[in-house]
């Protein structure tokens, strides 16, 4: 068998792809991951994969490389990583008492196949006081998360609800991960 690369320096990613017993090496891609001017979230987090794809695939063309970007999307824009504690609040004030969107697309490439997938994830998001925006960005969880949030962690409590995919959410829609591998044969 190939060998399998996340391109990916995401933890959470790591962690999600590790639940399937997969054997695999983590390369980070270097790629510019600046929103294209109108760019729609979806194809946003599509392009960025297909982009990492290409990046190690460049590097290493005998294997089976698999790349992955996470979006969250409000009112038709992009929301990513907070820069500041006040891009956070501002995050979630925008959030708050509101559904949103979370995107994540998936590529699997080999020298020969190039599949990718979008997944969007509806999420309820509960309004957030000035105190628990406070107490949430003093536990360093926001720092690197989309949407500023990360909802296998402390984040869960503000969320009542989502409608489709949790791995998603996380980063990493485990379902359509499998069946893109399972396309190019890298799991059986």
């Amino acid at each position: 068998m190939a060998h399998l690369i996340l391109a990916s320096s995401s933890p959470r990613r790591k962690a999600l792809l590790e639940q399937l017993g997969l054997d695999f090496e983590v390369i980070r891609p270097d790629i510019d991951e600046s929103p294209l001017q109108h760019e729609s979230v979806s194809n946003y987090v599509e392009r960025l994969t297909r982009e990492k794809a290409q990046a190690i695939l460049h590097q290493y063309p005998q294997a089976i490389v698999l790349a992955a970007d996470t979006s969250l999307g409000l009112d038709d824009k992009i929301i990513g990583k907070p820069e500041s504690k006040a891009h956070a609040f501002e995050i979630w004030a925008a959030l708050s008492g509101r559904w949103h969107d979370v995107f994540s697309g998936i590529c699997v490439a080999t020298a020969s196949d190039f599949f990718s997938e979008v997944v969007q994830t509806r999420v309820e998001f509960q309004t957030l006081s000035d105190a628990e925006m406070q107490s949430y960005w003093s536990t360093g969880e926001p720092l690197g998360k989309a949407g500023a949030y990360a909802i296998q962690g402390i984040a869960a409590q503000y969320i009542p609800r989502i409608e489709g995919s949790y791995s998603n959410v996380v980063g990493l829609p485990l379902f359509e991960t499998v069946q893109l591998l399972k396309r190019v044969k890298a799991i059986g």
